[in-house]
Order: structure tokens, then C-alpha cells, then sequence
């Protein structure tokens, strides 16, 4: 079967042999056989290469960060310090250990994101169709591809008319291919137009796609997120590169031991850099991912989560979005000798009852008697073309007489109408009475020999959905603007924009169409929403709000709304969109209408603040150490921390910022975006901060209790330690601490922290014992200073915006 031939050969067979090869004819296979041909030829999918688990840990011994802890533990060793060298391989374990088990969490969460994403196939089996994933599609199926569908293996297509199919992420070539009967259709094409059945000849990595994957593979963008995190790593990196070389030159010029300071040097710059940074984005990203699915929002790139923080345009599509896509008949208008029942029959006939179009649909529950519909055979059916707007169908009467019947928008229908045709006053009259009334116009004709006549009009009625104007309006009490887009007459989205709580300013395409550059981004800017838009005009509406500064999220359902949701900043395809939709968006609705948004930007919210306390965390805990420690060795030539503790508070940080990813976070109603200025700015003012409390206490211990350099080291160790981990409460919010109670995991997981750190102190662990008085003094310390860097932050803040800021 299919290790015979490959695709190419099979598109020069006929289906007769195909058929004979496969073993199967035109009502496809059975369940046994399916079966077995699984067994056989295995699912129909591309697996990715997936590192193994043992390649993946043995991984976070690899790399800058680690080569520097691996290095310091050989210097320790060379040195003779034991002690050392234990506690800093134990960093190494640990780190690998939770960065492993944070990093597997991650994969589980995106591979179920990715089962829920995959696309289905409409087959034949058992002489019955049915929907399934096309996971379980074997060679020897019959399947049938239509307008929207993203075709799922190779086929050799059959019977129906023609398909326009997209092979552009296959081929590069951006026009449309035609496809008509015995020609092959490709694995991964999308469908534009047209339905046909075919025979799959082909699946997973014996298709075209499966040969041609490494052409094809996607181009990972970076989001903002990532783009500032990595700033605020770089910037860190720098910082502490620059310190840890003047304390290795200072170290040297004193004439101390080279190996002791190169050690030294090494173990602080570890204890500087962000070891856990790329773990808390991941594991970030990976559980607002998980929440969002939990509420009917699948994410197909993590990242775009974050970009929605920052989204303050949403273009939003109406029909199915807005409104509840479940379109009733309100009124009929004939013309010439026709009536109403001929209005809805023949509009019946240019439509297909098993459909789920909502269009289709209505016309049917409005027909009285569907068994009319027996006495008349459909010869040839045209489906809905998005281009010309109109469906048609050649049909036979029990008479054997033979006419076509079309369905469409009502200019489509009128551009087919003879040229002495003047029902056109009379249409666009009605059209724009029912359009104030909120009405969608549609066409009825009727013809024999390409000389049509115009049948009526029908009157749909698709009313808002009943949360569609809370949702815009929290939207907008968020800082999001939501402006509607739609292919409609323009008076119909001026009566559901105010059913909905938007303005009346709905624009026209050619208001912004080849208009100067200046103009253009003026309108689409100002208007509230679009009405009588093509596709390419969503493209190019999104297009001008990007060049006008905007970040723009863009809902959308079909194929030809793919464009449009690439361009965007934020995809987002509705329930119910087509397989070339979801392929398209970042983040797919699986419930109807645009409250799971709200959700989203909530989410996207909590992600950004999280990863902003992070930074905010970092970077002064890394200057309160770093310069603390510089300082301390240039001013008094001592070393306030010895090698050992520099790796256990680099462990110890590290164990409860992995937890931040949990964590409550402040309600904000308007979109977030990196201001690094801002961002190093207060996090460079908590780190100085935190070097002048380290030094009063470090003066106080000195002169005050004149104790032993080894008991100074434990209790300035002690203090770094727990007046960094207090920071993280600071940093979480803008107002006092208190204003926001931390999550269970992220607070239990600072204490306990403290904890083990203060049992270390007590107990002499690594370090010379401190008496229970001396370390209460150190926690109330560093209580008292905690409370002072909470109050100075918020006057910092009151003071950013004051200068409009922050």
C-alpha cells in the first residue's frame, strides 16, 4: 500500500487503481480494517524530535552558568576547602533538579494545549460519515475537505466541482492553486473555496508536509516579555561581570591568594546572575496557559498571553462574536409574480440542510415542509464563495426540467440579474429599511440558461449576544478599545454597535483604502468600528493601528480571516472557526462570544505583574549583594560573606521566586507594558536601599558588639537572606504590603526559607554559631528596615507619578 508509492506516484494513477491498492472503494473502510491499518502504518501525525529526560537534565550542567559553578567547585577543591565544594555541587544538583522538574511541568502543559488544538477530519467509515481527529486518519480513507478546512493528509480528490487551495506554507507561492477531480490535494493545504471528497494516499511523515516539514517549521518570534526579560538579565550580567573584575583585580593587588579570590570571584558572580530567570518565565507562561484553558481559551503560543497585557485596540468580528450567530427570519419581500413560499424554497435549494451554517439553517426552520424539497435533485452545487458573496446550484424538477436557483448578498445577486433589470432602487431601498431595523439583507434568484430573475429578499435577524455589551464595556473600563468589524452594510453595524454600547462611528473600507499614509491611520484610528470590509481590508485595518503605536488583538472564524490573525499582535479565532483560522491565532476560544477575553487579559495581567515583581526582585537583590559585598572588601578588606554562604543564599533565593509564578497579584485596569526605565529605576533604588541598611547593620555588629569576623559573617548572611526574601513582599505591589495577601505556596515558601536559614545561623551549620538573641535581634532588624523600604517605595512610586511615569 502505502511503502509502494509515494505521493507524486499516486497522482499519476488513476482512483480505480488506487482504490485496488488500498483495498477500498467509495464508501470507505471499516472500523477493523482502520484498525489495523494503525497498527501498521501508525497515527497520522509529525512527531516532533523530543529530547529524552536524562539528555534534558543532564542539560542544566551545561551551559555559562553551570561551566562557572562547576569551576568554582574545582577551585575548591584545589584549595582543600571540602565545605565548599559540597555546598556548591548541592546548588548545582538542586538547581538542575528544580529547574528540571519545573521545565517537565511545562512540556505536559503545552503538549495537552496542542491535543486540544488538533484538527479534525470529516470521513467515511462504515458506510457512515463522521467527524474524528485526524490523528486517526489511515491511507484508504475516504474524506471530505470544504471551504475553511485545513487539509489533514494527501489526497487524490474524487468527485465535486473544484478547491482553491492555499499552499503557500508549502510551496511559498502566495497565489491560490486550483484543484479539480483525480488531482493530489497536500497535507497541510487550506481550503478557500469549494468542497470535494477524496481518497487519502498518504499520512504523517509520508505526506508532502511530512517530507518538506524542515521547509515549513515556524519562526519563533519574541514577545515583549521576553524581550525585557533578557534586557534585565543582560543588564544584571553586565553589572555583576563589571563588580566581581574590580573585587579580582582589588583581590590582586593586595597580594591575597589567587585561587581563593578566583574562587571567590566565581561564586559571587553565580550568586549575582538570574540562575533561575529562564525557569520563572517558563513555568509563568505555562501555568496562565493551563488557567486559561481551564476557561475555555486554548493558547497555541505562550507568549501571546503576555502580549495581551499589553493590547489596547481589540478588532473584534460581530457575527458569532458579537452576536449570537443564531440568525432568525424576520421578514420577506418578493418581486415580480413570485410569493413568499417561492422565496423560501428556492433559497432552500441554493442551500444544504445538513450544514451547520447559521444561514442555511434558518431558512429551513422557516420552510414549512422540507419534503417539497423531495421532488427536486441538485445537480451541482456551488458553496458559499467569501469573494462573490452568493451560493448557486443547478437543480432538476420531477418534471425533468432544469434551472438554477442563488442565494447571496444582494448586490451579488443583482450583478447577475439581466442589464434591463431595474429592481435595484427598489432592493436598496429595502435593504437599507431593514438594515435601520438591524436586518441583514439576502437574495433570492432564480434562472434558466445564465437569464435570472430576481425572486425576493429575506430579511435575517442575528441579535447580540446577551453579555456582549458587559463584556465591552469591562473591556473597555480595562483600557482596551474594542472597535467592531464586519462585512454587513454599514447601517446594520451602527444598530448593533448601539445595541452593544459602542458609537455610531462605523467607517466604510474606501475611507482608509489607498488613501495617504497620515489619513488612512487617522480613521482607522478614530472609528469605532468597520462595516462592508473584505478580508484584505481586516489586514490592512490592523496594519494601521500597528504603525499607529497600538498593540492589536483580532478576533476571527474564517479562512480568510487567517491573514488578518497573523498580523495581529493577538490572534484570537472564535468557537466554531475553521481549521485555517486556529491555525492562524495564538489563542483559540472554545466557548462562544468575547467574555473568555476578559478572562485572558486577567490572565495576561497576573503574568505581567509577576514577572515585573520578579524583576523588580532581582535586580536589587543582586545590586544588594553584589555592591554590598564590593564595598565591604575595598572599604574594610573584609569579606562579609564567605564562599559557602554566597551559594546558599543563591540557593535559597532562588527555591521561593520559583513560587512567584503562583502568586495573587494586584487588579489593574489597563494594559501593561515594559518601562525599563521605571522598572530599573525602582529596582535599583530597593538595591541601594538595601546596601545602606546592610552597612548600618554591619557597623552595629562591628562597633557596637565588637563580635568576632565569623560571627558577623553569620549574621550579616542571616540578614541578607531574610531582608531579600521580605523585598519579594514589597515588590508584589505598588501600595503597602499588607494591601494584597500573598498565595499559601508563595508565602510558606519564604518563611520556610527563612527558616532553614536561621537554623544554619543557630546551629553552626557551614558557619560559627550565633546566640538565639543576637539572631532575634537580626529578624527584628531586618523587620524594621523591611517596613522603612515598603514606605520609601511607595513615596518613589508617588513621586514616578507625579512625573507621569509610572
Amino acid at each position: 500500500m502505502e511503502g509502494e508509492f509515494n505521493t507524486e506516484k499516486a497522482e499519476k494513477l488513476t482512483a480505480e487503481t488506487l482504490f485496488n491498492a488500498f483495498s477500498t472503494d467509495e464508501n470507505g473502510l471499516s472500523s477493523e480494517e482502520v484498525s489495523s491499518r494503525l497498527e501498521k502504518y501508525g497515527y497520522n501525525e509529525i512527531k516532533e524530535e523530543r529530547v529524552s529526560l536524562i539528555r534534558k537534565l543532564m542539560g542544566y550542567f551545561w551551559g555559562p552558568i553551570p561551566f562557572m559553578i562547576e569551576a568554582a567547585a574545582i577551585l575548591s577543591i584545589i584549595v582543600g576547602d571540602l565545605g565548599d565544594f559540597t555546598i556548591i555541587m548541592s546548588l548545582l544538583f538542586i538547581n538542575a533538579t528544580v529547574g528540571f522538574y519545573q521545565e517537565h511541568e511545562a512540556d505536559d502543559a503545552i503538549e495537552l494545549l496542542k491535543e486540544k488544538m488538533a484538527i479534525s477530519a470529516y470521513v467515511l467509515r462504515d458506510n457512515t460519515w463522521n467527524m474524528i481527529n485526524a490523528r486517526e486518519l489511515v491511507p484508504g480513507d475516504i474524506i471530505r475537505v470544504r471551504i475553511g478546512d485545513v487539509a489533514p493528509a494527501d489526497l487524490k480528490l474524487l468527485s465535486g466541482e473544484y478547491l482553491l487551495l492555499d499552499e503557500s506554507s508549502l510551496t511559498g507561492e502566495s497565489l491560490p492553486v486550483e484543484k479539480k477531480s483525480s488531482d493530489i490535494c497536500y497535507s497541510g493545504s487550506i481550503v478557500q473555496q469549494g468542497e470535494m471528497t477524496g481518497l487519502v494516499v498518504t499520512t504523517g511523515v509520508s505526506t508532502f508536509f511530512g517530507r518538506a516539514s524542515e521547509l515549513i517549521k515556524e519562526t519563533n518570534t519574541t514577545s515583549h516579555l521576553e524581550k525585557a526579560v533578557v534586557k534585565i538579565g543582560d543588564y544584571l550580567i553586565i553589572l555583576s561581570v563589571l563588580t566581581v573584575s574590580v573585587i579580582f583585580l582589588v583581590g590582586l593587588f593586595r597580594h591575597e591568594g589567587l585561587l581563593q579570590i578566583l574562587t571567590y570571584s566565581l561564586i559571587l558572580l553565580v550568586a549575582s546572575i538570574p540562575v533561575a530567570q529562564p525557569a520563572v518565565l517558563s513555568v509563568t507562561m505555562a501555568i496562565g496557559a493551563r488557567v486559561l484553558a481551564r476557561k475555555n481559551a486554548i493558547v497555541s503560543k505562550l507568549s501571546s498571553i503576555e502580549e495581551m497585557a499589553g493590547m489596547d485596540v481589540l478588532c473584534s468580528d460581530k457575527t458569532g462574536t458579537i452576536t449570537k450567530n443564531k440568525i432568525t427570519v424576520r421578514e420577506i419581500q418578493v418581486f415580480g409574480d413570485y410569493e413568499k413560499s417561492d422565496v423560501l424554497l428556492y433559497g432552500s435549494l441554493a442551500s444544504e440542510e445538513e450544514t451547520p451554517d447559521p444561514i442555511d439553517q434558518a431558512i429551513f426552520s422557516c420552510l414549512k415542509r422540507v419534503d417539497h424539497l423531495e421532488s427536486f435533485k441538485t445537480l451541482e452545487f456551488k458553496q458559499f464563495d467569501p469573494i462573490s458573496k452568493k451560493t448557486i446550484a443547478m437543480v432538476e424538477d420531477s418534471k425533468g426540467n432544469k434551472f438554477q436557483v442563488a442565494k447571496g448578498a444582494p448586490q451579488s445577486i443583482l450583478a447577475i440579474l439581466p442589464p434591463e433589470e431595474d429592481s435595484a432602487i427598489k432592493v436598496n431601498e429595502k435593504v437599507d429599511i431593514w438594515a435601520n431595523k438591524g436586518y441583514r439583507a439576502l437574495a433570492v434568484g432564480w434562472g434558466q440558461e445564465n437569464h435570472w430573475n430576481l425572486v425576493g429578499l429575506l430579511a435575517l435577524y442575528d441579535p447580540p449576544r446577551p453579555d456582549s455589551a458587559q463584556t465591552i464595556q469591562e473591556a473597555q473600563d480595562m483600557g482596551v478599545e474594542v472597535k467592531m468589524v464586519t462585512g454587513d452594510h454599514i447601517a446594520i453595524a451602527r444598530e448593533t454597535a448601539a445595541d452593544v454600547g459602542l458609537r455610531k462611528n462605523i467607517r466604510l473600507p474606501d475611507e482608509f483604502k489607498d488613501k495617504p499614509a497620515r489619513k488612512a491611520k487617522r480613521v482607522v484610528s478614530e472609528a469605532h468600528g468597520f462595516a462592508q470590509v473584505f478580508p484584505e481590508d481586516k489586514y490592512h485595518i490592523v496594519e494601521l493601528l500597528q504603525k499607529c503605536g497600538k498593540i492589536v488583538g483580532m478576533t476571527g472564524d474564517g479562512v480568510n480571516d487567517a491573514p488578518a490573525l497573523k498580523k495581529a499582535d493577538v490572534g484570537i479565532a472564535v468557537s466554531g472557526a475553521t481549521d485555517a483560522a486556529k491555525s492562524a491565532a495564538d489563542i483559540v476560544f472554545t466557548s462562544p462570544g468575547l467574555n473568555v477575553i476578559i478572562d485572558a487579559i486577567h490572565e495576561s495581567h497576573k503574568i505581567f505583574l509577576r514577572m515585573y515583581s520578579y524583576s523588580l526582585y532581582r535586580v536589587s537583590e543582586t545590586i544588594r549583594i553584589l555592591i554590598f559585598t564590593a564595598l565591604t572588601i575595598l572599604v574594610f578588606q573584609f569579606y562579609p560573606l564567605t564562599p559557602a554562604m554566597l551559594v546558599i543564599i543563591a540557593l535559597l533565593d532562588d527555591i521561593p521566586i520559583m513560587t512567584i509564578a503562583y502568586d495573587h497579584t494586584e487588579k489593574v485596569q489597563r494594559p501593561q507594558k515594559w518601562n525599563m526605565k521605571v522598572n530599573l529605576g525602582m529596582s535599583t533604588y530597593l538595591g541601594i536601599i538595601g546596601v545602606f541598611s546592610s552597612f548600618i547593620l554591619l557597623y552595629i555588629l562591628m562597633e557596637w558588639f565588637h563580635l568576632s569576623p565569623g560571627m558577623i559573617q553569620s549574621l550579616i548572611f542571616l540578614k541578607l537572606v531574610v531582608a531579600g526574601h521580605l523585598t519579594m513582599f514589597a515588590t508584589r505591589v505598588k501600595g503597602p504590603f499588607w494591601s494584597l495577601r500573598p498565595k499559601g505556596i508563595f508565602f510558606w515558601s519564604i518563611i520556610l526559607t527563612d527558616i532553614a536559614a536561621t537554623l544554619f545561623v543557630v546551629s553552626g551549620w557551614i558557619m560559627p554559631a550565633v546566640s538565639w538573641e543576637l539572631v532575634g535581634f537580626v529578624w527584628l532588624y531586618a523587620l524594621v528596615a523591611f517596613v522603612a523600604e515598603d514606605i520609601l517605595k511607595m513615596r518613589f512610586y508617588r513621586v514616578l507619578e507625579r512625573m507621569n511615569l509610572s
